[in-house]
């Protein structure tokens, strides 16, 4: 049996981190049509089928997750070995896939991307937005970033920001002809904007105060399941929002929205990179880490 070539393993690679022969064709510089051959060619190749196609959707066979499953890391492998040997007469290159909040990229944009995209120009960050916590090394993550609290006991977590202060926020129209709010269960006669959390279940806002702690359930008639839209949400007037301050520090210098019940606020020790331990780390991950570790924490 013919060999498949490197180009055709990174093309079944992208397309199934991609979900789709359109993004993965331009994440690779291919056309459409390119790429579509050089997986025809290579399911000939194999004898199998290793994408379920429709016009909305890819998804893997049982065969190409078999493949993907054992083609990753060695990917992988290969691209930290090239990266070793030629890493210390060249620049550094390679692609740091990172799964990420959408504070935590803005916590990047801010901090980490600026100096390091101009000092480590061959290293490419691929930053993917998600707002579940996901199994990194099943998807082919390099590193993720969360808040340190949320990070698997399995990994190794290097902190990115200081502590993250956790806000109830409102637009002061909100505010002008409703009662006063001077105690967390004073919420529970307002309109809140309720969060689901990844697993479906929804989000208990939490305050603290001298040792009392309290967890509630708000009323509210809208739910969403991003941080961002909620303070949009709150912005617009439509409820209380309680969220990490990074979301809401725009709109809080601007005065659109202000902040209720700082005495009652709690903070989560703040937002790390991690990785998974007791592994080869690529020379690219380590320049990564090593620019967080430098970026200022306040």
């Amino acid at each position: 049996m013919k060999r498949p070539s490197w180009n055709e393993l990174q093309a079944v690679k992208t397309i199934a981190e991609q979900r789709s022969f359109r993004r993965a064709a331009e994440v690779l510089g291919l056309k459409r049509s390119s790429l579509s051959h050089t997986i025809k060619s290579l399911e000939a190749t194999l004898g199998v089928r290793l994408f379920h196609r429709t016009t909305r959707s890819v998804a893997l066979t049982e065969a190409g997750e078999m493949l993907i499953a054992r083609l990753t890391p060695l990917l992988a492998e290969m691209d930290e070995l090239l990266n070793d040997v030629t890493a210390s007469g060249h620049q550094p290159y390679g692609t740091l896939r990172i799964s990420a909040s959408d504070a935590a990229i803005r916590l990047l944009l801010e901090k980490v991307l600026p100096t390091f995209i101009q000092q480590k120009p061959g290293i490419e960050i691929d930053l993917v937005a998600q707002g579940q916590l996901v199994d990194i090394v099943a998807l082919g993550f390099d590193a993720g970033i969360r808040l340190i609290e949320d990070v698997p006991k399995d990994m190794v977590a290097i902190l990115l920001s200081g502590p993250l202060r956790f806000v109830t926020v409102a637009a002061p129209d909100y505010l002008a002809e409703r009662p006063k709010i001077q105690h967390p269960q004073d919420m529970m006669q307002h309109t809140c904007l309720r969060q689901r959390l990844p697993g479906g279940k929804r989000y208990h806002w939490e305050y603290q105060q001298h040792g009392q702690q309290l967890a509630l359930d708000v009323p509210g008639s809208l739910t969403l399941d991003s941080s961002a839209l909620m303070v949009e949400a709150a912005v617009a007037g439509l409820g209380i929002a309680y969220v990490p301050e990074l979301y809401a520090q725009p709109w809080l210098a601007n005065q659109q929205l202000v902040t209720l019940l700082d005495d009652w606020a709690i903070a989560s020790q703040g937002i790390a990179l991690y990785f998974p331990q007791n592994r080869h780390m690529p020379v690219a991950l380590r320049l990564f880490v090593d620019a967080v570790k430098a970026a200022p924490r306040a």
